[in-house]
């Protein structure tokens, strides 16, 4: 199969979909791969070592597309890509698909076949290929959050270690998944008092098990989260529902009771975000204040780190692609059926159906427009 991996034209999105080392064992297996030159640069890799793996550089992105039977993306195709997508192109990509109307028409017109990332599921009902992202952005944030603390930055100038005598910052975590667990074991070696809230009691109990110092559980409710928010120094949403517009856990009041110069990072703001007053903002331009609070919502905090990033992402998608290309489209959803979760849209109808319902739209089995196997309707 020709597989096409193109450079990223969003803003401040410096990773590529595939490094080296996986362009290597696809070209091994027998498949050619196409890559736009430049894909790598942002993330240290060159023109030249994607030759050495095996793959084709390429000039620009029309013509990756226009060759490739299957592209792989990290971020979804942004307007100006719109007129590169085609009725028989398979694309994976981070689709974020419930607060991106115009991707999603542009998808439904073009009949391409497309894979949100975010929704690949293992045999375990885990998430692989957005695991390592998550792990990334939820190390990353305390850090972040620590950054913005400093009165040079325009914080309250706190260290969330403290000092001897001196108490903590106060760090306050909404959701103990991939994200949040990161971020409380950061939180942790940085000497925070943490509070992990989340309405999963066994997602707790996984955490207070990891004995982390400083870190406490507290299940969700509307007055707990009031409670906690409105004492934080740092509040880090960490919220994900696959597929589905993520709920604002932290109305605007609340906000509004916090202390001048605390911070708010919003991880999955590409998803609408768990705080109300959270709105997309870009590395360039990170933050912003409301009712005295620094935002931090980015929608791609991994890009931060590209090197690492782009690497671990390619590790975990390079087993779907693999499958995809070596078994045909039709025979590697017949054979993995958390691949096939993946499928947001195809043939011009949403296969989706948390998708569809998030965003109102018609939901189609995917085995009504695509032509699975019996045993994989």
């Amino acid at each position: 199969m020709r597989v096409g991996v193109v450079r990223e034209v969003a803003a401040g999105e410096s990773r590529v979909a595939l490094a080296p080392p996986a362009v290597h064992e696809l070209c091994t297996a027998g498949h050619r791969i196409l890559v736009e030159s430049g894909a790598g640069v942002a993330s240290g890799i060159s023109d030249a070592e994607y030759e050495a793996a095996g793959a084709r550089v390429l000039g620009d992105a029309a013509r990756v597309y226009g060759e490739a039977e299957l592209v792989v993306k990290v971020q979804g195709p942004q307007p100006g890509e719109y007129s590169h997508l085609r009725e028989d192109l398979i694309l994976m990509a981070f689709l974020s698909l419930p607060v991106d109307p115009g991707l999603m028409r542009a998808l439904l017109g073009c009949r391409c076949v497309a894979f949100a990332m975010e929704a690949i599921r293992d045999a375990r009902g885990r998430l692989p290929v957005l695991t390592p992202m998550s792990e990334i952005a939820g190390r990353l944030v305390p850090q972040i959050g620590a950054h913005y603390l400093q009165r040079q930055s325009g914080g309250r100038g706190i260290l969330l270690g403290g000092a001897t005598g001196v108490r903590p910052g106060r760090v306050v975590i909404l959701g103990s998944g991939i994200v949040g667990t990161a971020a409380a074991r950061v939180a942790s070696g940085l000497g925070a008092e943490t509070v992990v809230v989340d309405r999963d009691l066994d997602r707790l109990r996984a955490l207070e098990a990891l004995r982390l110092r400083g870190v406490t559980t507290l299940a969700s409710s509307r007055l707990a989260i009031r409670e906690v928010a409105s004492e934080a120094d740092l509040l880090i949403g960490a919220v994900l529902v696959v597929s589905s517009r993520t709920p604002a856990l932290v109305d605007a009041e609340t906000v509004g009771l916090m202390r001048e110069g605390s911070v708010i990072v919003d991880v999955d703001v590409d998803y609408g975000g768990c705080v109300e007053t959270s709105r997309p903002t870009t590395l360039e331009d990170p933050t912003f204040v409301e009712r005295g609070v620094i935002h931090y919502c980015v929608r791609n905090v991994p890009a931060a780190v590209p090197v690492t990033a782009t690497r671990a992402l390619s590790n975990a998608l390079l087993p779907y692609v693999r499958r995809i290309a070596s078994l045909g489209l039709i025979d590697a959803l017949n054979a993995d059926e958390g691949l096939r979760q993946g499928v947001a849209v195809a043939e011009g109808r949403v296969v989706d159906p948390v998708l569809a319902r998030s965003t109102g739209m018609e939901y189609h089995p995917i085995s009504s427009v695509l032509p699975l196997h019996a045993e994989a309707r």
